[in-house]
């Protein structure tokens, strides 16, 4: 049973309100969330509902349901098997590679694993099974070996999405089939073609349409009634829109009691497309960010509000993911002579207890609020680092032992309630935290277009310029860096660096004699051109 919380609250596309959750077995959730077409790499689209809903599942089971969340694959579509025909490979046999690719991925950023990923291929005999039941309770016919709903014999067909019938234009996306009773019909199953993948049904050879999969899976593993629906704000019409009339159809008792859908991503304010060809894959992000950067990049923004794609906005979310691992590394190294002690004889000071009541009473808080995710990165979690730091730089002056046991032992504890927070958010990686920083590390200098050895000739360049006095090439070696991202830190005699935010170099007012500034680099990341992949976020596109 769930343990008594403040009262969580998600918006329900259905309602269009915030609702207090209530689910429909006390302690148990049953969550279903639209996977992936796999035909190609996922792109950051992907990511950021995969990384909403991930953490709604690692909220509802850090507040103590349990939780059975079902995340498909659809494995046969007309995509699939149109790039299976470009390239020249078995329909299937290309679902099944990208299925693992996408899989890949999800652990690179850190995604848990659904309790069930079900696929189309695996579950024609449910498919068929829910068909039939349509068409037996007339809202479903079949015309040559195709079956299509019936939206007229479906009277709430709109009410998620708010649409009227006579508002779907005939011919707008999709061409006109007329042997359909009413344009707006949607196939439940198609009549095999030529070369095609294809099942034997009481209707042909076929296979089924887009819709008719989620409601015979999520009826398969949660029931015809079940407490959570998720997926992208793309999905409300036409495909939820008709999963819901395909299921009522089917057992009118059937019933979602929250609709969550996450906003688009755009890039640089422009709504990710395939036809602008300005979507990304994870993989190319990923390959010159930390995947931790990535997530905390799209945790950054609330889940139902656009998400703005830019390079500026990834380095500040790698910066703060460095900033959080060198902190907690920080802390690990101070805490490792004394912990021990600190644990038997040391007292927690009031400020760290304040700090530590407060991160935990405004991260519960936040996260029941609809997930209010950017407030706990921005405000709540960066105040308790600030703490931590703050006691590690009092740690390094002389202090009373009883007072240094305090210290120790308060951070100790705020370090705990800071891993509990980060575990919670998707944060935490099982890599100690000095592969962590290196990784980041790697990340800024494949960025940068350097090698470590290239900064460490760079730094004692510097050091040789600053004892010869030369201080305007010294700084400018300095700059330089700091312009690809990579930050100097004179630390008593030594010098080291580590990654930020590249900083963008002023030109001087007045011309000075010195070597030319190197300028601040362009950060890029390849498109994937127009034909390949697919749109992060496709809008309303018919499938």
């Amino acid at each position: 049973m769930a343990k008594e919380i403040k009262e969580f609250q998600l918006y329900n596309s259905m309602t269009k309100q915030k609702e207090v959750f209530r689910p429909i077995v006390e302690g148990k959730v049953g969550m279903y969330v639209c996977g992936v077409t796999s035909y190609d790499l996922s792109h950051i689209g992907h990511a950021r509902a995969y990384v909403a809903f991930d953490v709604l599942y690692r909220y509802l089971k850090y507040i103590g349901y349990e939780v059975v969340y079902v995340r498909n694959f659809t494995d046969v579509d007309d995509k699939i098997i149109r790039r299976a025909n470009e390239i020249g490979e078995d329909p299937i046999a290309l679902s099944a590679r990208f299925c693992e690719e996408f899989l890949a991925d999800m652990a690179d950023i850190q995604c848990l694993v659904p309790t069930h990923q079900p696929r189309v291929t695996e579950h024609m005999e449910q498919i068929k099974d829910m068909i039939t039941k349509i068409i037996n309770n007339g809202c479903a016919y079949h015309v040559e070996g195709d079956v299509y709903f019936a939206v007229d014999k479906y009277p709430n067909y709109g009410r998620l999405s708010g649409r009227r019938l006579e508002d779907n234009r005939a011919g707008e996306r999709v061409a006109v089939d007329e042997r359909k009773q009413n344009p707006a019909d949607f196939a439940l199953w198609k009549a095999a073609k030529p070369g095609e993948p294809k099942w034997d049904s009481p209707w042909g050879f076929g296979r089924p349409g887009w819709h008719i999969e989620c409601s015979a899976m999520s009826a398969r593993y949660l029931t015809h009634s079940f407490d959570i629906h998720g997926g992208g704000m793309d999905l409300i019409f036409p495909h939820h829109e008709n999963e819901i009339a395909q299921s009522c159809a089917a057992c009118p008792e059937s019933n979602v009691s929250y609709w969550i859908h996450n906003g688009f991503v755009t890039a640089n304010d422009e709504k990710m497309s395939k036809s602008l060809g300005n979507f990304f894959t994870i993989r190319e992000v990923t390959k010159v960010y930390h995947p931790l950067a990535l997530r905390h990049f799209l945790m950054g923004t609330h889940y139902r509000s656009p998400v703005n794609y830019t390079i500026s906005q990834l380095e500040i979310a790698s910066e703060a993911v460095f900033y959080i691992y060198q902190t907690l590394q920080d802390c690990e190294d101070a805490l490792l002579a004394l912990k021990e002690e600190a644990e038997k004889n040391g007292k927690i000071s009031p400020a760290a207890q304040e700090c530590i009541a407060k991160l935990h009473e405004e991260f519960e808080a936040k996260l029941s609020d609809d997930l209010h995710t950017p407030t706990i990165l921005n405000s709540a979690l960066q105040e308790s680092l600030r703490f931590m730091n703050s006691s590690l730089n009092m740690l390094k002056k002389k202090q009373p032992k009883k007072q240094q046991l305090s210290t120790v032992k308060s951070l100790a504890e705020l370090e705990k309630q800071v891993k509990e927070v980060l575990d919670v958010l998707g944060l935490l990686s099982n890599s100690r935290y000095t592969e962590v920083l290196q990784q980041l590390k790697d990340k800024a200098l494949k960025r940068a277009g350097l090698t470590e050895d290239d900064v460490l000739h760079l730094i004692e360049e510097r050091m040789l310029a600053r004892k010869n006095r030369e201080f305007s090439r010294s700084d400018q070696i300095r700059s330089d860096l700091g312009a690809k991202g990579i930050a100097l830190m004179d630390v008593g005699k030594e010098t080291v660096w580590r990654p930020c935010v590249p900083v963008q170099q002023e030109k001087p007012d007045v011309p000075v004699q010195q070597e030319k500034p190197v300028e601040a680099v362009k950060l890029e990341i390849p498109v994937i051109p127009a034909e390949k992949g697919q749109p992060a976020v496709p809008a309303g596109e018919e499938q």
